[in-house]
């Protein structure tokens, strides 16, 4: 190949690799904003509907090493009062960043609306009941905040595939928040039997429980 057309046929590559390039860039910003576009902005956790999404092929995979955990913060509404509503955010996002932590880079968290969370984290069987214990210790921790710590509380409850008898994202978010709602307040995790897979549930939450129409700043 002589010298003088050496020049053309790197012009005509780079004819053809720029093309290529802004599409590729194009690509990778549709997907961020689409990405972007099923996250809770203020806690990064998915929303609801992209959480299920994510949550139940999770559970397809893997249904005998994966936990649900619902979470509910307490006396939100008084940290809200008294610390005002960034204070607020700020116990709402470490909320978030402690479950995601939690569940792992193969778990998946979702903020369902208002105070409360769902996580499902891939895990070994033996060891679910010190991880269960790890979450309760470290969900409930006061959270760094100018003028003061805020103090955090969380109400947890969990469920297994293995111990409801069902691999159904819906009877598995039933009967975790059936656990979560009888264990109010007492600062552990209450794990699921079959009996709460059976009560009756609005989207995953036990009906007439308080909070079911939570209004505000929901994700």
């Amino acid at each position: 190949m002589t010298a003088a057309l050496l020049p053309r046929k790197a012009l005509h590559i780079t004819a053809m690799v720029l093309p290529l390039a802004g599409w590729t860039l194009h690509t990778a910003v549709l997907h961020r904003r689409l990405t972007a576009a099923h996250r809770d902005p203020l806690t990064g956790t998915w929303r609801r509907e992209a959480f299920t999404t994510r949550a139940q092929r999770l559970l397809e995979r893997y249904p005998d090493e994966v936990v649900l955990v619902l979470a509910d913060a307490d006396h939100f509404k008084r940290l809200n009062d008294t610390r005002g509503h960034a204070a607020g955010d700020t116990a709402l996002a470490a909320i978030g960043a402690r479950l995601t932590e939690w569940s792992g880079p193969c778990g998946v968290v979702g903020r369902l609306g208002g105070d409360e969370f769902a996580a499902l984290a891939r895990i070994e069987p033996r060891h679910q009941q010190l991880r269960l214990e790890h979450l309760a210790r470290v969900v409930s921790r006061p959270v760094p905040y100018e003028g003061g710590p805020l103090p955090l509380a969380v109400s947890l409850g969990a469920a297994t595939p293995a111990a409801v008898t069902s691999t159904g994202l819906p009877f598995l978010m039933r009967a975790a928040d059936a656990a979560m709602y009888e264990g109010k307040h007492t600062g552990g995790v209450v794990q699921a039997r079959p009996d709460h897979a059976r009560v009756p549930s609005v989207n995953g939450r036990r009906v007439g429980r308080p909070g079911t129409a939570v209004r505000g700043r929901a994700a």
